[in-house]
């Protein structure tokens, strides 16, 4: 799908374009340099963060999932087990930054103006924004979309996938460049289950392990706090092991999906506007 609308094209990697970009062959050069450009940004984006021992998740879901309300629960019931902060991608508004500030969490906001995902530039000027001395995990919650975030390495180190009771329990098997990139798949919104009979968390694991992903998958509700223990389990465990790592071995680097370009013929090169805010 960036292939097509050009959304790679980002105001943190704009300056990677090179002169020409006429012809296709020279469109799909454009793309491949880009590609690699962000690749480089993100090794350099990890090795900041494994300096600064922090863990970075990549929050990844489709709109209106509850990918905000996850982390919103995750600051109540969490805060005391680790420390946290955020950094928010979307289209426009920073209303999701300021639900998580209000819970006394830093959150950095980036609006990318019309591309769908975040890129590891974007995320590089985010970052020096962000005071990590006291923090234990990062996470990045992407722009809602199944499609693109999965290509992008922003220098993370874990995937977490939402899919909510909401939505259709097939959306691994239509979609599933994104939940092969899984760590964990989280079936949200459970507090709905019993008004969405339709939706089958049975179904929806198995269309995951159709993927031949044997990742957890846990099911919780961000509203009642129902299942909530068994991802700050899972977070704790993953923050502990990300330390352990550091210490006897170079860091781990996240699934990563085949480049958005791999199939390009031509892309719009227009740079899509992002703002990064405080």
């Amino acid at each position: 799908m960036c292939t097509n609308c050009g959304c790679q094209i980002t105001s943190g990697n704009e300056s990677h374009i090179p002169v020409e970009k006429s012809a296709d062959g020279a469109a799909a050069s454009v793309l491949t340099r880009l590609m690699a450009g962000n690749d480089q940004q993100a090794e350099h984006n990890r090795m900041h963060f494994d300096q600064l021992g922090v863990l970075v998740i990549n929050l990844m879901s489709s709109p209106g999932s509850g990918k905000t309300a996850l982390l919103e629960a995750t600051i109540v019931h969490g805060r005391e087990r680790f420390r946290m902060a955020v950094i928010e991608g979307d289209l426009e508004t920073e209303n999701d930054s300021l639900r998580i500030r209000a819970h006394g969490v830093q959150a950095y906001q980036i609006t990318t103006g019309s591309a769908c995902h975040l890129d590891a530039h974007l995320v590089h000027e985010a970052l020096h924004k962000i005071d990590f001395s006291d923090i234990d995990v990062l996470f990045i919650e992407n722009v809602g979309n199944l499609v693109c975030p999965a290509s992008f390495d922003l220098g993370h180190h874990l995937n977490v996938i939402l899919l909510s009771v909401a939505e259709g329990d097939d959306k691994p098997a239509k979609y599933p460049v994104m939940f092969r990139a899984a760590d964990v798949m989280l079936l949200t919104k459970t507090d709905l289950s019993p008004y969405l009979d339709e939706f089958s968390n049975e179904r929806a694991e198995q269309n995951l392990r159709n993927l031949a992903s044997q990742v957890p998958v846990f099911q919780l509700s961000a509203r009642n706090g129902e299942g909530i223990d068994v991802w700050l389990n899972w977070l704790d465990e993953q923050i502990q092991l990300h330390k352990h790592r550091l210490v006897n071995r170079p860091s781990f680097r996240p699934v990563r999906q085949p480049d958005a370009g791999s199939h390009a013929t031509r892309i719009l090169l227009r740079p899509a506007r992002a703002v990064i805010k405080s």
